[in-house]
């Protein structure tokens, strides 16, 4: 089809590509999603990151990964990238959008207070107006789930108590239902710093292949 932006994704994990799919969808771009890798955390990102640079000469490549524990993303950019910040637009490949979230995915989902407040019935007030500042957005998020009043969803989302597993059963897949049908990106990047500004790069995003 006439227009259409063929491009690969790479992500840490579920919720990443679920939060991904959904913003690429309300830029109202026609971005025609092929392959997904990763979504086996941010070591196997960093340790393929060269072949989807390469990779990039033949398709649009979008990848996406927390900044987590690290300082600043200039620091895991030359981190990643093994360069000095002047030369990561000469390593990085034109046709890759290498973004970071801040400091998490979750800081996304949770950026549309409203939404996230009303789906699990709590008070928006609970939420941090900017939420790239959450130190820990994983276990925020859990934290503040853990008082929703519709059972289902919190044990679906939050682990029980002795429960080794650091999220609940159904933890991707209840946010990714939130994400897809209630989260609203255009509202969300006044809450996400980090996020607004890989919103503006995807809505000019256009990659370009050398013909013969």
């Amino acid at each position: 089809m006439a227009g259409e932006v063929p491009i690969t994704l790479a992500v840490e994990d579920e919720l990443s590509e679920h939060l991904l799919r959904a913003l690429l969808i309300q830029t109202k771009r026609n971005f025609l999603v092929g392959a997904v890798y990763g979504k086996r955390g941010s070591g196997y990102l960093k340790q393929k990151l060269f072949a989807f640079n390469n990779a990039a000469k033949g398709t649009g490549f979008v990848l996406v990964t927390d900044l987590d524990n690290c300082a600043c993303v200039p620091v895991l950019i030359q981190d990643w990238f093994v360069c000095a910040l002047s030369e990561f637009s000469k390593r990085k490949h034109k046709n890759l959008a290498f973004r970071v979230a801040v400091r998490e995915i979750e800081s996304w989902v949770l950026a549309d207070r409203e939404q996230f407040a009303d789906h699990f019935g709590l008070s928006k007030h609970l939420i941090p107006q900017q939420t790239d500042t959450i130190a820990d957005p994983k276990q925020f998020l859990l934290q503040i789930v853990s008082k929703c009043r519709k059972r289902s969803l919190r044990d679906d989302i939050v682990p029980r108590t002795g429960d080794k597993r650091k999220v609940g059963p159904d933890y991707n897949g209840r946010l990714g239902e939130f994400i897809h049908v209630r989260w609203r990106a255009e509202v969300a990047i006044l809450h996400s710093a980090s996020l607004e500004r890989t919103w503006n790069f995807l809505r000019l995003f256009h990659p370009v292949f050398k013909t013969r």
